[in-house]
């Protein structure tokens, strides 16, 4: 599966210091997987990486295994302890009820956040 036109070996030998500009910002990203164009944001906290979405159009649930495997390898190759995951699917317009399923079924649970509200939170420890 493509990142933006990228595969995920592509992305990891980006030099980290461009890695952090593009991706990294802690800012608002709309970018492609595959068919799927997502909303969120990117960061590092402490001995995380933090991936926050807020919006997934089209794609199928292949696009959260894909993000998961990449985000997964970025943080073991950084020496980051945990992926966290906070996914803004609670209160949609137009729910998607399989990606509820499928992040139930990986472990998601509904929580209240500071200053973010409630989403679906898991944390993968690597």
């Amino acid at each position: 599966m493509r990142f933006e036109g990228l595969t995920a070996h592509e992305i990891l030998e980006l030099p980290p210091d461009q890695l952090r500009a593009l991706v990294l910002t802690g800012e608002p990203l709309v970018f492609r997987i595959g068919s799927a164009t997502i909303l969120g944001e990117f960061k590092t906290h402490g001995n995380r990486l933090v991936i926050e979405l807020a919006q997934i159009e089209e794609g199928g649930e292949g696009v959260l295994v894909a993000l998961g495997a990449l985000a997964r390898r970025y943080a073991t190759l950084n020496g980051l302890a945990a992926v966290e995951w906070i996914v803004h699917a609670v209160t949609c317009a137009k729910p998607n009820l399989k990606l509820r399923r499928v992040l139930q079924r990986r472990g998601f649970a509904i929580q209240q956040l500071d200053g973010i509200g409630e989403a679906y939170h898991y944390v993968d420890v690597v």
